[in-house]
């Protein structure tokens, strides 16, 4: 089972993300994929991860894994990846086809796969190319990921709309 929380910033997604992964892992404890590159020093983030720490409690086994995540994907088990918009940041500078092709991998795994994504595609274009190519490349990783996904959920106010 592959599913897909889409939503925006503090939408509600990782909490919904982290009760899906729960709920289709049975009689063993899930993975939680942190995809965030912590070697930026930011405290601020420093703070979000913490917060997400306790949230999950030790209900997860954590993996943390920024870049390459079919090291860490494999069959007969389930994780919860959090998250695709992170894991986009530290893949920016690979080529968009290269990205594509490890998305693509992902339908292959015999593993329940909770992705989380943010919507980050609902606002102007940015003016800047690097953020105009984070912003295109969301989209288009996120159509990928809505394909592959038996399941696809948008998250507003901590409510979840099933469109898939």
């Amino acid at each position: 089972m592959k599913t897909l929380y889409y939503g925006g910033q503090k939408s509600g997604k990782s909490l919904l993300a982290e009760q899906k992964a729960l709920a289709l892992s049975v009689g063993k404890k899930p993975y939680y994929v942190a995809t965030y590159d912590n070697s930026y020093n930011d405290s601020e983030m420093q703070e979000r991860i913490e917060r997400h720490l306790s949230q999950r409690k030790s209900c997860f086994i954590t993996i943390e894994e920024t870049r390459d995540l079919n090291e860490v994907l494999k069959c007969g088990e389930t994780y919860l990846v959090d998250c695709i918009s992170m894991w986009l940041l530290n893949t920016i500078d690979e080529p968009l086809e290269a990205v594509l092709a490890q998305v693509e991998t992902w339908s292959n795994i015999d593993a329940n796969i909770v992705f989380v994504l943010n919507d980050v595609s609902s606002g102007v274009i940015p003016l800047e190319k690097l953020s105009r190519q984070y912003v295109d490349r969301s989209g288009v990783v996120g159509q990928k990921l809505a394909a592959l996904c038996n399941e696809v959920y948008e998250v507003k106010l901590g409510l979840e709309i099933k469109l898939k």
